[in-house]
């Protein structure tokens, strides 16, 4: 058997173990107690449809059919509500743990989901304007332990790819590789310059998956919960981001949304029980490239938009609120006529986020993560010192 090993066989074998896993979860290790949790929503999560500006007159007007009753949603001030489907998250405003941030976009503006989402990923202000992504610069700000930054995913999204090295792990529904079978290969290639890393870093991500089942991988509540073994950890990793598809909405927009924020508040929840007391030095940050447009098209859904909403959870966060500079819907209000109109940066958001988690400088944070970004928009603190 150990002839026929060859390279490919090698990494059919990890495969095994490490297979294609959808959302997907990303980690990098730091020496730090706090957790941070980006959490993308690709295919432009409709904003106006997760924290819903009920008193602006011109929602209803704008939506139609699509637009949500308030009685249904949780009212969170005199102006938003939250979507019935987001149980947990209205559970956690309520407790001063989860806050909401509208009308936010990236610095781009047109409606590319690939063009949007490498911007949102890379930190730049075009398209492929930087090679790397922010969450990689982020962890070369911190104090790191000795081990590599892992990500929980056959292959790493830009948002963490640049020049800290993050391996990946993913769980399979494949049976397991026996303990034989693992230290014959471990034997073969511990000699072995190349492989000999590679099979050391999968198997340092296996042992910290513990006794986890990833075969329910794409089930929400077993996605938070893998994603809380790994964090919860004492030694474990202080970064990880999870991707989310699915947002891209263009039609029967009420059911399905309905589907995708029950699962993610179903992902929230279980990454907030997994985490134990690790939850009180959380935070999850919820983004998407860009939003959809204002008004309803004629297949029950919206079309690609700008401006968005942010959602920030964790007991870190000092929550309770809706952060929202609001331009309103009606017709002059609206970008291009036709959305949403920004009046916040994310970028200004996940900087302060970040600097804020790690008690780090926010300028210098910003400069590193966002080299390109505006300055001069201030936000007031949101995580708890």
């Amino acid at each position: 058997m150990t002839m026929g090993l060859t390279r490919r066989t090698f990494l059919h074998t990890a495969g095994a173990g490490l297979a294609l896993a959808a959302p997907r979860l990303l980690f990098a290790q730091a020496a730090t107690d706090r957790r941070f949790v980006f959490i993308i929503q690709r295919g432009a999560a409709d904003g106006l449809h997760t924290v819903i500006p009920y008193a602006d007159p011109g929602y209803a007007a704008l939506r139609g059919a699509l637009a949500i009753d308030p009685s249904q949603a949780t009212r969170l001030d005199g102006m938003f509500a939250l979507h019935p489907s987001l149980a947990e998250w209205a559970s956690l405003h309520a407790a001063g743990q989860a806050l909401f941030l509208h009308a936010v976009a990236s610095p781009y503006r047109d409606r590319s989901h690939f063009d949007g989402q490498n911007v949102l990923e890379s930190g730049g202000t075009a398209p492929y304007q930087l090679k790397d992504g922010w969450m990689n610069r982020l962890v070369g700000l911190l104090p790191r332990t000795g081990k590599q930054a892992i990500a929980f995913a056959p292959t790493v999204p830009l948002a963490l790819r640049g020049s800290v090295d993050v391996a990946s792990y993913a769980p399979s529904a494949l049976p397991q590789a026996s303990d034989d079978l693992l230290a014959r290969v471990q034997q073969l290639y511990a000699q072995d310059a190349q492989l000999h890393p590679l099979w050391s870093a999968a198997m340092d991500a296996r042992a910290m998956a513990g006794g986890v089942d990833g075969r329910g991988r794409q089930d929400p509540g077993a996605l938070g919960r893998l994603a809380a073994s790994f964090l919860a950890q004492a030694d474990g990793p202080r970064l990880a981001m999870i991707e989310t598809g699915g947002w891209d909405t263009h039609s029967a927009q009420n059911p399905r949304l309905a589907a995708q924020l029950k699962a993610l508040d179903a992902t929230t929840a279980a990454l907030r029980e997994g985490l134990g007391a690790a939850w009180d030095k959380t935070v999850v940050l919820v983004a998407t490239e860009f939003g959809r447009t204002a008004a309803a098209n004629g297949t029950g859904g919206t079309d690609h938009g700008t401006a968005a909403a942010a959602l920030l959870a964790g007991g870190a966060v000092q929550g309770g609120r809706v952060i929202a500079d609001w331009p309103g819907l009606g017709a002059s209000s609206l970008h291009e006529g036709r959305d949403l109109r920004p009046t916040q940066d994310l970028d200004a958001v996940i900087a302060a986020v970040a600097a804020e988690a790690y008690g780090l400088d926010r300028d210098r944070v910003a400069r590193t993560l966002f080299p390109q970004m505006r300055s001069g928009q201030r936000l007031p603190a949101l995580l708890r010192t």
